[in-house]
């Protein structure tokens, strides 16, 4: 009987324990709900866990992004012609990394290490056993081959590829050509390319490239997926694009058969004569157009020669005393003014104006002449006369209806405005003839463009149009008057006493006479200043300067040239600028060439030889009269320089880079922009002593260049 009780006692105990635990159970169980429950609201309301975004991992691992990048804009020349249009280059690289494979576990890295180093070697200029070491590295996900390995045109590209070499790559660079090298480089700029995260784009740093660089650039676009780990897209998922904005395109009014004829002209002057600077213009009066624009020092866009020492666009840029191509100017201004009697008589030779001797480049000067002479001899005294007989407040007033002291407006960067000094009675005195101001060279065509256009002037245009080829609209720049400083009645004087400088014998500019051509030409010789204050001596510490109206009685061309401190001065300034001036006048007049100037047919387009064998691209320059430089000891051409579609002239040399080892050429006879380009093509220094051509070099002919770090040159 007791052990029922005892029995049904503990059973009871039993119940109630599982039951306590059962509700304990249920109490932690409805706890952890509860607690759930509320985590999964908050996640579900709040979007995050632990101060994770959900959303945003979950962006990040499934949407994928890829940018749509704009395409850069062309700049054209006046005919249509292509000034410089975006390209692209290739960069090789391979990936070692085993686990890198496709969803089937096929290899995505390199598996045959001697077959890829074999091929790859008849393409850069790398050695079989250089390539073989690389890609054996060890714990690289991916390599690369140095310089050899980028600056790949595409037909080297694609002949890699046909070797279907697994776990060789490419990246696209975006670069940008300039076909013709060297022309107007300052005017058109340069646009490089810069890193923004893991892409290239191209910039402008300088030139239109630069002004333009925001039309140009266009506006990137791009295009997102959701897709799987595996790389498939999710489903219900949408492919969303927005398509890129093109960049504009710029249709300048060069024209680049004069533009050519003018770099070449002001080339051999430049060579012959080693001038510190030169500019040099031919611009359409009547409109503002820049037919044409040049400057000394300049650089070549493709292989970045002289690019250190021709930052500057100093047309623009630089300031100057103009000397006395001024006298236009002043001319105009006391005609327009009624202070001028042609018949009237002054003592030439000096004149004291304010404590200060002012005397004509011929110190005995003339003795008393008329004033229609003065401007003829470019007499300074005649022309502080004018100045006198105006006033200074009549003059500082025509002085600034030419804009001189005043930005033109220009469409490229950096322009300067120039400065008067009107401080002093002898500064407001030689700013007649030149000095005591500073001017620009465009500043300079702008008003001088007035006595060819009927006293009318006209702003300095190099931009035509702007076509956007998104919409295919076309924005027209207009031309554009900025002022009539004098009547046309005055300008057709002006230039009757312009085309005297040029016919009667006490000209200065007898040496631009043309046979057979109305030119109206005034001459210009102006000292510099110097930075310790006054002027520098010298024969030659001079900016020289030419500016010629042709034909005289109906201006349609106007050519402007300055050049400072000639070192090899055998010749008078005249002779020397006249080397430029009449052949080209000629040109522009349609009356041929002179002597000992090549014609424009010299001018060849550079055929793209990437690719060939060393003896196909040999004969095909060979046949264009071209000189060759091989660095390298392969049997394919891997680049050139210059680059493939650049206009050269006959004669020059091109340097070829084959693959293989990386070779030494013999330079002998070589010029400094050859080596200049060796440098360039194989990414070695080259450090060059002395003037002329090679002589003598530091690295024998033949010698393997991968690990040489500079390169010596002599020459004479």
């Amino acid at each position: 009987m007791k052990d029922s009780k005892k029995q049904r006692y503990i059973l009871k105990k039993a119940r109630r324990d599982r039951r306590i635990i059962g509700l304990f159970f249920l109490g932690v169980i409805a706890l952890f709900f509860v607690y759930f429950m509320g985590r999964f609201a908050y996640i579900a309301v709040s979007g995050r866990v632990d101060n994770v975004n959900l959303t945003q991992r979950t962006t990040r691992k499934y949407r994928h992004q890829k940018t749509l990048w704009a395409q850069r804009g062309t700049i054209y020349a006046y005919d249509g012609s292509k000034l410089a249009y975006s390209d692209k280059t290739y960069r090789v690289f391979a990936v070692l990394d085993k686990k890198y494979v496709d969803n089937n576990k096929k290899p995505l890295y390199v598996t045959d290490k001697k077959r890829a180093a074999k091929v790859l070697s008849q393409y850069i200029s790398l050695s079989e056993e250089q390539i073989y070491r690389t890609l054996s590295l060890k714990n690289k996900f991916q390599v690369e081959f140095g310089s050899p390995g980028t600056n790949l045109s595409l037909n080297v590209k694609k002949a890699i590829e046909q070797h279907h070499l697994t776990g060789i790559y490419f990246y696209s660079t975006p670069s940008r050509s300039y076909p013709n090298g060297s022309l107007a480089a300052n005017t058109i700029g340069l646009a490089q390319s810069q890193t923004v995260g893991k892409h290239h784009l191209l910039k402008g740093t300088m030139g239109l490239e630069q002004y333009y660089d925001q039309q140009l650039q266009g506006s990137n676009g791009y295009a997102v997926r959701w897709i799987d780990p595996q790389g498939y897209n999710l489903p219900q998922t949408h492919e969303k694009i927005k398509n890129p904005r093109q960049g504009k395109n710029i249709y300048t009014t060069l024209d680049p058969n004069y533009q050519y004829y003018l770099e070449q002209l002001v080339s051999q002057v430049a060579n012959k004569y080693h001038p510190r600077s030169m500019q040099a213009f031919v611009t359409n009066p009547k409109t503002g157009d820049i037919i044409a624009m040049t400057q000394r020092p300049t650089f070549d866009p493709i292989t970045k020669i002289g690019l250190n020492n021709s930052w500057r666009n100093i047309n623009v840029q630089d300031q100057y005393e103009p000397g006395s191509v001024m006298k236009v100017m002043t001319l105009a201004a006391a005609i327009e003014s009624h202070h001028y009697n042609p018949n009237q008589y002054y003592h030439s030779g000096s004149i004291n104006i304010g404590g200060r001797v002012v005397k004509d480049w011929n110190l005995s000067g003339w003795g008393d002449i008329p004033l229609e002479q003065a401007f003829v001899r470019s007499s300074n005294v005649g022309m502080v006369f004018l100045e006198q007989q105006m006033g200074a407040n009549t003059w500082l007033e025509y002085l600034k209806k030419f804009h001189i002291g005043q930005k033109t407006g220009i469409t490229l960067p950096g322009e300067v405005a120039g400065n008067i000094n009107f401080q002093h009675l002898s500064d407001q005195a030689i700013t007649s003839f030149g000095q005591s101001v500073d001017v620009t060279g465009v500043q300079m065509i702008q008003a001088l463009g007035a006595i060819g256009n009927q006293g009318v002037m006209m702003k300095p245009r190099i931009v035509s149009q702007i076509e956007d080829p998104n919409t295919d609209s076309v924005k027209k720049i207009k031309t554009q008057k900025v002022g009539q400083p004098v009547s046309t009645a005055t300008a057709q004087k002006v230039l009757n006493a312009m085309r005297d400088v040029v016919q009667q014998k006490y000209g200065t500019g007898t040496v631009y006479k043309i046979e057979g051509q109305d030119i109206a030409v005034k001459t210009g010789t102006a000292q510099i200043a110097s930075a310790s204050g006054g002027y520098l001596a010298g024969g030659n510490n001079y900016i020289y300067s030419v500016a010629g109206l042709a034909p005289a009685s109906n201006p349609k061309y106007l050519v402007y040239i300055t050049m400072q401190q000639p070192q090899n001065m055998d010749k008078s300034a005249e002779q020397i600028l006249a080397e430029i001036f009449n052949p080209m006048m000629q040109r522009l007049l349609g009356t041929g060439t002179i002597e000992n100037v090549k014609p424009n047919t010299s001018a060849i387009t550079l055929p793209d030889v990437t690719g060939s064998t060393l003896a196909q691209a040999q004969k095909s320059l060979q046949k264009q009269q071209l000189n060759i430089g091989i660095a390298g000891t392969g049997s394919t051409v891997v680049q050139q320089l210059p680059s493939a579609n650049s206009n050269i002239l006959r004669g020059q040399r091109v340097v070829l880079l084959t693959n293989g080892a990386m070779t030494m050429p013999d330079v002998t006879g070589w010029s400094k922009n050859d080596l200049l380009k060796l440098s360039e093509i194989t990414g070695k220094k080259i450090v060059l002593n002395g003037r002329g051509y090679a002589v003598k070099q530091n690295i024998a002919p033949g010698a393997v260049l991968n690990t040489v770090k500079q390169i010596t040159i002599e020459l004479k």
